[in-house]
Order: structure tokens, then C-alpha cells, then sequence
């Protein structure tokens, strides 16, 4: 016994060195490719002109690594994940069914995950992986999807089953929630940072609630119905350029309204075709206007221009780069990346928009 336990000591005095040495931690991408020269996963394929690059993913703690990692020899690698350096252990953690997600100015990137229960943080400027459990005092989350930054750099988290939008500090803390006795079921979340407006896709009411900053309710958006601006099971958001985006799902389409819910476009349909909607999921815009669409039950990734039409389709079912299984939530950021929440393959598929092709 006194071996054994002179053994520990002198183990944990060793940790304790080489975590005070330890070097700080960064966000890498995992991209599945191994050796050298490898060519990139681009869509459309040449000889096409190329309008997206795959980067990587995210799933976990293996994404953040040490800054001199790649240098380091085999050794001092494994005493590294001996310890503990790396963020693995025993069981990491990972992603189980991401939902949905955003992204801050300082480029952390927030993920709702049904399957934890949880909002996972993959917060680049630190060097970690946070995961947020508490929605209020007690309770956990129970089935985060909907997620937006809020005022006052707050966090807004919509849980399905708990019937609320929570708001969370810049710490992951529970500071507030609003919507409780008026949401059904809500699932997406977009703000119009101008206005101070939060949209909440409230699925089994069949509308869209308008709330401002401080949880008080100023409109409905539709009812349940196959014209326009009616719905049928609306799921997820965005909101961009003034513009509110509303996958109205089992209507099988995409509809846009200005800031105060009035319907000025539409489009998609049911259909076999690339371009077709059946079970649309996640939205997105970015900064050209190119509109992305999840189509979940073809396990796919569809770009739309701004008026609607199809440009391009990727993806496919299966684990491979740039495959999806069951997608659901799409998002981008300042620096026109895509994130796509490719949700029971456990990950964060991103692309690289490289610009329109050139004339």
C-alpha cells in the first residue's frame, strides 16, 4: 500500500509539472485525410469552377490540440494524452445529435445537441470545449435546437420540451428564460440584431412568435395552412439582410418575409429532382445572398441564389467527407464558412464559399 501510494504521488507530482508546461491549446478542423498532397474536396467537381472547399469537422475534444502539436515527437505525443494535455481521456467527449448552431464574433461556435442535452462550445480563443448542461437553477436541458446569439452578448436557447427560450451568459450560466406559457414546441431561433426582435419557430402551433429583447411578445406570424405565410410544422431560421427565412417543412418549401412578417417570396417543392424539397430542415444565408437549405431526407446540402433557384446540390448519404446521415441544422459566419450539423454522424461538417465563379 505505502508503494502504491508513493507511486500516485510521484505520478501526480509529474502532472502537475508537464500541465504547468503545457502549451496552449487550438481549434483544428478534423478532415479524415492522411499523407501528403492530398487534393482538396471541392464542389462542383472540375472541370468545373470550384464554389466550395471542404475544411473539416468538428466532433470534440480532438479538435483542440496542442499549438506545437505536429512537431512533437511520438513520445512526448503519447505522454501528452497520458496526462491529459491533448483534452482526451478515457472518454472523450464528443458530439452525439448536433442540431443547430451559431457563431460569435470572436469565432466560438455554439452547438445544440438533443442527444447530451446540451449546448456544446467549441470556443477557439481559449483553446477548449465547454459543454453547457443547465437551462435554470436544477434542470437540464432536455432538447436544445434553436440557437442565436442575443442582446447584451447573451445566448439564446430554445428547448422543444421544456417549452422556453433560455437566455445564458457569456459563461454557459442561466440568466433568464421567456416564452414559457406561450410556446408549444419551439424549435428555431433568429434575431434581427437591429430591431431587437427574436423570431421563434414554435413548430406544433404552426407559427412563427416575434418576442422583443426582453421576452415580451409583439406578434404571431401565420397559422397553420398551405398558403401564404400559413404553415405546417415550421422548424428553423435565419435571418439576414433583413429578411426572415422560415423552413416551413411539411409544406415543403422555403418562405421569406420582411421584418415585420409580411410574406415576399417563396419557393421549393416536393420532388425527385436536385432542388426539390421533401423534409427541409436547416437555412442559411450568406454574405452574396446564396441560401442554404438541409434537405434531410436526401441527405443533402441545397444552394439556392437569391431568387430561389437551385445552383448546386452536395452531400449524399453515407460517412465519408462531405457525406451527410440524417442532417438538420445549418449555419454560417463572417468569413462566409458553412457549418452543417450532420446530426447521427455526430459532427460538424464545414465548407469554404470561394466566391462566385469568375466571368
Amino acid at each position: 500500500m505505502h508503494v502504491t501510494r508513493s507511486l500516485a504521488y510521484a505520478l501526480l507530482g509529474l502532472i502537475f509539472f508537464l500541465t504547468g508546461c503545457a502549451d496552449n491549446n487550438h481549434l483544428v478542423m478534423n478532415s479524415g485525410e492522411t499523407g501528403q498532397n492530398i487534393t482538396p474536396k471541392v464542389w462542383p467537381t472540375p472541370p468545373d469552377e470550384p464554389r466550395y472547399r471542404y475544411v473539416g469537422e468538428l466532433i470534440g475534444e480532438s479538435n483542440f490540440l496542442p499549438d506545437n502539436w505536429a512537431n512533437r515527437s511520438t513520445a512526448s505525443k503519447f505522454l501528452d494524452w497520458v496526462v491529459g494535455l491533448t483534452g482526451f481521456n478515457s472518454e472523450p467527449i464528443v458530439l452525439q445529435r448536433p442540431q443547430s448552431g451559431t457563431v460569435d464574433s470572436e469565432g466560438r461556435i455554439y452547438v445544440t445537441d438533443i442527444g447530451r442535452g446540451a449546448v456544446y462550445v467549441f470556443d477557439k480563443p481559449a483553446g477548449k470545449l465547454e459543454v453547457w448542461e443547465m437551462a435554470r437553477g436544477s434542470t437540464r436541458f432536455a432538447s436544445p435546437i434553436g440557437i442565436a446569439l442575443g442582446a447584451k452578448e447573451e445566448i439564446l436557447v430554445a428547448d422543444a420540451e421544456l417549452h422556453s427560450v433560455f437566455r445564458l451568459n457569456k459563461k454557459g450560466e442561466p440568466v433568464g428564460e421567456f416564452g414559457h406559457d406561450i410556446l408549444k414546441r419551439p424549435t428555431g431561433l433568429a434575431r434581427d440584431v437591429a430591431r431587437g426582435r427574436i423570431y421563434v419557430a414554435d413548430t406544433h402551433a404552426h407559427d412563427i412568435k416575434v418576442f422583443d429583447d426582453d421576452g415580451k411578445l409583439l406578434k404571431v406570424i401565420g397559422q397553420r395552412g398551405e398558403g401564404d405565410g400559413e404553415f405546417n410544422f415550421p422548424t428553423h431560421l435565419a435571418f439576414a439582410a433583413d429578411k426572415l427565412y422560415v423552413t416551413d417543412t411539411l409544406n415543403s418549401r422555403i418562405q421569406v418575409f420582411d421584418p415585420d412578417g409580411k410574406v415576399i417570396a417563396k419557393f421549393g417543392k416536393l420532388g425527385m429532382y436536385v432542388g426539390n424539397l421533401v423534409r427541409p430542415k436547416g437555412v442559411a444565408v450568406d454574405s452574396g445572398g446564396n441560401i442554404y437549405v438541409v434537405e434531410s431526407l436526401y441527405d443533402n446540402l441545397l444552394v439556392f441564389d437569391a431568387q430561389g433557384h437551385t445552383l448546386l446540390g452536395l452531400g449524399g448519404s453515407g460517412k465519408g467527407l462531405g457525406e451527410f446521415y440524417l442532417p438538420s441544422g445549418v449555419w454560417t459566419d463572417n468569413h462566409d464558412q458553412i457549418y452543417i450539423a450532420d446530426m447521427y454522424n455526430g459532427r460538424i461538417t464545414v465548407l469554404q464559399y470561394l466566391g462566385a465563379p469568375q466571368q
